[in-house]
């Protein structure tokens, strides 16, 4: 029972300082793409040192159909963050959450299409609210300005590529999760490193040292260390209880947007988030727990 807590607890923490990133994105005076680049560095070197206290050796047993899938992942999942954070600094960081929960929604419409899963009837009516529920966010985002919009859609890009992320790791089998994760961070540095150097250079001799701060807590703290958090509770849950506790990841973002930022949500945006939140946990929960 004490170990059962000492699990959710672990978990609760890990989707609460997920929830906070955009606090500390927002103070790092550098591109969205090298803040993403960085925080995949500093995070593929912690984990990097951790796994060999675990004797885990990420490539062993891996096979090259899934080495390629992942690093295809890595790739997306770098791009995903991009456009993140292109989204806080777009748009309230409530409505740039909201449009990136719109993910689980994504999957469960591409799935049937990729796997050739069945689409029962409750999945459909889930989509249809969700997507009624982005409708309405970006409707009313269209009234507040071309930057808002931006913001939202460039949302909804990053929950494009994370579900990219999801269908390519729903196809992976060699691999476990801590070792999976580290190599997509390698993945994403091979990437993002070109993509960086291409499209606006380098500029870390820039940052100060409150900036400084801010990016090593972003890649170790929200990224190294809380991974590790995640995946070492993940296994030993459910799959109801882990859908269930993930949705604190966005409510902690949204209550942060409004109190602790004082940035506005009208009451559209909040029926739309509902929509979304509502019935992307809905789509989630099944007759038996797993």
């Amino acid at each position: 029972m004490r170990r059962s807590y000492s699990t959710k607890a672990q978990f609760i923490l890990s989707m609460t300082v997920f929830g906070t990133i955009a606090l500390f994105v927002r103070e790092i005076a550098l591109p969205s793409a090298e803040i993403a680049l960085f925080r995949a560095v500093l995070a593929m070197l912690l984990l990097g040192a951790y796994l060999p206290t675990k004797r885990i050796n990420p490539i062993k047993g891996i096979r090259r159909r899934d080495l390629l899938l992942l690093l295809c992942s890595g790739a997306a999942m770098g791009f995903n963050w991009i456009l993140l954070f292109e989204a806080y600094r777009h748009t309230t960081v409530s409505l740039s959450t909201l449009c990136y929960y719109f993910a689980p929604v994504l999957l469960t419409l591409l799935s049937p299409l990729l796997f050739k899963e069945r689409m029962r009837p409750k999945a459909i009516v889930c989509f249809l609210f969700s997507t009624l529920g982005v409708v309405l966010i970006v409707g009313v985002s269209t009234s507040g300005g071309g930057n808002h919009l931006l913001g939202v859609l460039c949302g909804l890009g990053a929950a494009l590529f994370y579900t990219t992320v999801m269908l390519l790791n729903k196809s992976i089998r060699s691999v476990g999760g801590l070792s999976r994760t580290f190599l997509q961070f390698v993945a994403a540095v091979a990437v993002l490193t070109p993509y960086v150097a291409l499209t606006g250079g380098f500029h870390l001799t820039a940052l100060n040292g409150r900036g400084w701060i801010f990016l090593l807590i972003v890649g170790l703290v929200h990224t190294g260390l809380t991974y590790c958090l995640y995946f070492s509770s993940l296994w030993r849950l459910s799959g109801q209880q882990a859908a269930l506790l993930s949705y604190i990841d966005p409510l902690v973002a949204v209550l942060l947007s409004v109190t602790l930022l004082g940035e506005p949500i009208t009451p559209l945006q909040i029926v739309g988030g509902a929509l979304i939140l509502g019935f992307s946990f809905l789509n989630e929960l099944s007759p038996k727990t797993k």
